[in-house]
């Protein structure tokens, strides 16, 4: 440990003035540091380089809990803690969740909620959810509404513009729509958004037998998946941006929903693996 202490500090500190003040010899720590390292070393080193790799796949987004889980499904056995360890070792952090805080939001009564916070469903398009959130780009805002499938949290709809209106919210339900081809009897839950009760919105869902559900007045919680996908859009990508154009905005935000999101980042709620694997094993036929 003395010898370990000084080699950190090897370029700050005279080698010999350290040995002195620890009471170790000069020669017994250059006979330490010669020495060959040992197999657990050895082993760590590497485990580190694949971690150092992992987290770089991911954008820097990924924490202990995912890089250990992309390790199993690369057949590397390892503890979760000793993979916390030498990330910390290495300096190597993933994107912390923020405390969710209370918003309220006031709007006309127009439908039940129908999930009340019940956000699980037994097959595909049988429960949908959207909302909508902003992204600051040099040349103003961009907002972005999107669909989930809550069967498998996968991102099936989505759109984006310079203006909030009802367009923005049919787009992106005409695009998860001609995607899906849901039969009728799907339910469909969002906030009370004038986007969402909006005479071309409600025709829409009508037109294909679809439920509406909408929360309750002022409670966040009521569509605290999608807020969650949103949470998660800015902590691991939009905030660590900055973009000058919104069509720049534009290609990054589809490569997280498409790419990223969707095919490669791990979801606890579906067993760890990305929404379009969990699709693909789920419903083979």
């Amino acid at each position: 440990m003395r010898y370990a202490c000084i080699d950190r500090r090897r370029r700050s500190y005279p080698i010999r003035m350290m040995c002195r003040s620890l009471k170790v010899s000069a020669s017994g720590y250059y006979a330490w540091r010669n020495r060959p390292a040992s197999r657990r070393t050895r082993l760590n080193r590497a485990l580190t380089q694949t971690i150092r790799l992992i987290h770089a796949q991911s954008d820097g987004t990924y924490g202990s809990p995912r890089i250990h889980a992309e390790l199993r499904a690369s057949g590397l056995t390892c503890g979760r803690a000793k993979v916390a360890r030498l990330m910390r070792n290495a300096g190597l952090k993933g994107c912390p969740k923020r405390r969710f805080r209370v918003s309220s939001k006031r709007g006309l009564v127009r439908a039940s909620n129908l999930l009340e916070q019940d956000f699980s469903a037994a097959a595909a398009n049988e429960r949908w959810a959207s909302d909508i959130t902003f992204i600051w780009t040099g040349q103003g805002w961009l907002y972005l509404a999107v669909v989930m499938d809550l069967y498998s949290r996968k991102i099936i709809g989505w759109s984006m513009s310079r203006r909030i209106n009802r367009h923005i919210v049919v787009d992106a339900m005409k695009m998860a729509l001609n995607r899906r081809r849901p039969e009728r009897g799907l339910i469909h839950h969002s906030d009370r958004g004038s986007q969402y009760l909006s005479d071309d919105f409600q025709d829409l869902l009508l037109q294909h037998g679809i439920t509406c559900s909408m929360s309750d007045r002022g409670s966040c919680y009521d569509n605290a998946v999608v807020e969650s996908f949103f949470a998660s859009l800015k902590r691991e990508r939009t905030k660590r941006r900055s973009y000058r154009t919104r069509d720049e905005a534009r290609a990054d935000l589809f490569e997280y929903i498409e790419h990223f999101y969707n095919r490669q980042r791990r979801h606890g709620y579906v067993g760890n693996i990305s929404p379009v694997a969990f699709e693909e094993r789920t419903m083979r036929a």
